[in-house]
C-alpha cells in the first residue's frame, strides 16, 4: 500500500525532530581529561611531517560546509539563502574529531552567510572564548587568527612558516574527509532537501547524530579513493576584516611556529 504524500511528510518530521533532540547527547566535546588528551594526540599525528612534528593542544577542526535546498519553501526570504554558487543551500558549520567524529553542529544558517560569521556568533566561539573549552581549533584562511583557533599564513615569508602551513593543513583536512563520508553515508545531504526548512534543519541535525552513533557501533564506512570522493564546493573565501583580527591570534600562531622549528 503506498502512503499519501502528506502522512510521509509527517512521518520524516516526527522521526527526524526525535533524532535531532539527541544532538546534544552525541554530538558534543569529550570532557573527560583522558579522552581530551587521547584527542590531542591523535591531531598531532594527523599534522606528522618533517620528523613527526605535530600541531600541539588540538582539540578539533572546524569548517562550514552546503546542504543543497532544492525546494522552494522559503517564502519572501528566499534570496538570503542564496549562496555565491547561485543555488540555495544552509551554510553548516561543524567541528569534528580525529575520528572523523562530529563534536559540534550549527545546522540553521542561510548559504548566503560567510563561514566566519556563522562563527562569530555560534556557541562553541563563546566556549572558547570563555575558557570554558581549552586548546585550539585549527580551521582554514576563511577564518581570522585567533589566541584558539589556528589558521594558515596568507602570504608566508619563511620556510618555517611554509612547512607550518603543510602541517595544519594535513591537521585541518580531517574535516573535509568527515564531510565526504558524511555525505555518502546519506545521499540526501548530497542531492539536496526538497522539504521545509525546519525539517531541512531537523535532518542535517539527525544525520550528524546518526553518524557519530554509526562510529560508536563500529559502523566506519571506508573513504573513497581521492579520483572519486565527493569534492566539496565550499571554496574557502579569505578573511578579510583586519579589525576582527586580534594581534594576540597572530602572536598565539608565532609562538606554535617557534615551538616546532625553533
Amino acid at each position: 500500500m503506498e502512503l499519501p504524500q502528506p502522512t510521509i511528510c509527517r512521518i520524516v518530521f516526527r522521526v527526524t525532530a526525535t533524532l535531532a533532540t539527541y544532538l546534544n547527547t552525541y554530538v558534543k566535546f569529550p570532557t573527560n581529561q583522558a579522552a581530551i588528551q587521547e584527542n590531542r594526540r591523535l591531531f598531532k599525528e594527523l599534522g606528522y611531517g618533517y620528523g613527526a612534528i605535530g600541531l600541539p593542544c588540538i582539540n578539533g577542526a572546524i569548517d562550514c560546509t552546503h546542504i543543497r535546498l532544492c525546494g522552494n519553501n522559503f517564502g519572501g526570504i528566499a534570496e538570503i539563502y542564496r549562496n555565491r554558487k547561485g543555488y540555495f543551500s544552509l551554510n553548516v558549520q561543524a567541528v569534528v574529531g580525529p575520528r572523523m567524529e562530529f563534536l559540534d553542529l550549527v545546522p540553521e544558517w542561510p548559504g548566503s552567510q560567510h563561514d566566519s560569521r556563522i562563527f562569530q556568533n555560534s556557541r562553541v566561539f563563546m566556549r572558547f572564548q570563555q575558557r570554558e573549552l581549552t586548546g585550539m581549533l585549527v580551521g582554514d584562511s576563511g577564518y581570522p587568527s585567533l589566541t584558539f583557533l589556528l589558521t594558515p599564513f596568507r602570504n608566508p615569508q619563511s620556510e618555517e612558516e611554509q612547512r607550518y602551513n603543510e602541517i595544519q593543513s594535513r591537521t585541518r583536512m580531517v574535516v573535509e574527509r568527515t564531510f565526504g563520508t558524511w555525505k555518502r553515508r546519506f545521499p540526501c545531504l548530497s542531492r539536496g532537501l526538497s522539504l521545509k526548512l525546519l525539517t531541512c534543519t531537523g535532518v542535517v541535525s539527525a544525520c550528524a547524530v546518526l553518524h557519530n552513533l554509526s562510529l560508536h557501533f563500529k559502523d566506519i564506512l571506508p573513504e573513497e579513493p581521492e579520483p572519486n570522493a565527493i569534492i566539496e564546493d565550499n571554496e574557502e573565501l579569505p578573511y578579510n576584516e583586519p579589525h576582527w583580527q586580534p594581534r594576540d591570534g597572530h602572536i598565539i600562531r608565532q609562538n606554535v611556529v617557534r615551538e616546532l622549528f625553533y
